[in-house]
């Protein structure tokens, strides 16, 4: 009896001290998830692949990343990504400010029409006191932000006619992306929108059922617009499409201190090169790009500043009206910063660090 006593008061013990272990680290998957909605081939393709192939190295395949383009993950449907990010559908993703916007409305400050001047300007608040809320407001969202990239400012194409004013756009049906903010702007100008995602648009373009898209060149550029009768292209830089780099907060969790570490570096080093492409012949006025199209049949307009004006005027109701909506200091924070854009040295390396 008195052996089976010490026996149970041992077997107590080790319960306890088994309860008082700190929990072990979650095993690593054999492979992540990573969502982006284009395909490869583009600038935000390429960083994202240089993303996952930095990490795989230097964590020595502790970190596999699989990358699934067109937003494949989520039935192709880019304005559900996020939120399967958020409930851990998906495990990464470098996703568009614009297709996020539903869940963190506060993206929506890049979309403001005509807010941003230029790459100075989309530099000044992606590295400042903007950007650095707007990656707490991801982060309240239970996924972890670590840096910025770039969709690049988007330009006006349609297979009907060139487009250098307001009226021009009357009545023609432009496919925009699934926000209300676009809506607005595009039916203030008299066009008609029709949001869809980017696979159903490309089945629209192909067989005329809308006139046409806006995008940044290089995603025109990557999928060939002009042979699909996309042979007019407006460039008026009224909005920008910033783009960032993220993972599920509890797979990061999951992971060491030294291999959070090397994922962060490895995103913002991916984003510098991707942001290089993105801007490649496209930092000042896109000539070379713009060149290239003219060369292959495609009419280039670019607005003159009375000419952009006439559209910042057509749609100045629409900015104010969503200055509220997005948030009134948010955006007059991005106002200011706007307005003082002076060069910055360091760029896309905004993030918060834990």
């Amino acid at each position: 009896m008195r052996n089976q006593g010490w026996r149970g008061l041992i077997g107590v013990a080790l319960a306890l001290a088994v309860t008082a272990l700190p929990a072990a680290a979650q095993p690593y998957k054999a492979e992540y998830s990573l969502s982006i909605v284009p395909d490869a081939g583009t600038p935000w393709g390429k960083g994202t692949q240089l993303w996952a192939d930095i990490v795989r190295e230097r964590t020595r395949g502790r970190i596999n990343i699989r990358l699934h383009p067109g937003a494949t993950l989520v039935g192709g449907d880019q304005t559900r990504e996020f939120t399967a990010l958020r409930q851990g559908v998906i495990d990464m993703a470098v996703g568009s400010t614009i297709n996020w916007s539903s869940a963190i409305p506060e993206f929506n400050v890049f979309s403001l029409p005509f807010l941003l001047r230029g790459y100075r300007s989309l530099d000044a608040l992606t590295q400042g006191d903007v950007g650095r809320e707007l990656f707490r407001r991801v982060e309240e969202q239970g996924v972890v932000p670590l840096a910025w990239g770039e969709n690049g400012f988007r330009q006006l194409s349609n297979s009907r006619r060139p487009i250098r004013a307001p009226e021009d756009m009357r009545g023609l049906r432009f496919r925009v992306v699934g926000s209300l903010l676009f809506n607005d702007i595009f039916t203030a100008l008299g066009a008609v929108p029709a949001q869809m995602t980017w696979n159903e648009a490309m089945r629209a373009i192909r067989t005329r059922k809308i006139d046409g898209q806006e995008n940044p060149i290089t995603i025109y550029n990557n999928v060939r617009l002009d042979t699909l009768g996309q042979r007019y292209v407006t460039v008026w830089d009224y909005v920008a499409d910033p783009i960032v780099f993220v993972v599920n907060r509890q797979v990061w969790d999951s992971w060491s201190p030294q291999d959070r570490d090397i994922v962060r570096e490895a995103a913002m080093e991916a984003a510098r090169f991707e942001v290089t492409l993105a801007r490649e012949d496209l930092l000042s006025t896109g000539r070379g790009t713009l060149e290239d199209l003219e060369a292959r049949g495609v009419k280039v307009t670019r607005l003159t500043p009375d000419q952009r004006q006439r559209f910042v005027d057509a749609t100045r109701a629409v900015y104010t009206k969503w200055k509220t909506l997005v948030g009134r200091d948010l955006v007059e924070k991005a106002e200011a910063a706007v307005k003082d854009d002076t060069p910055i040295n360091k760029p896309h390396d905004v993030s918060v660090r834990r």
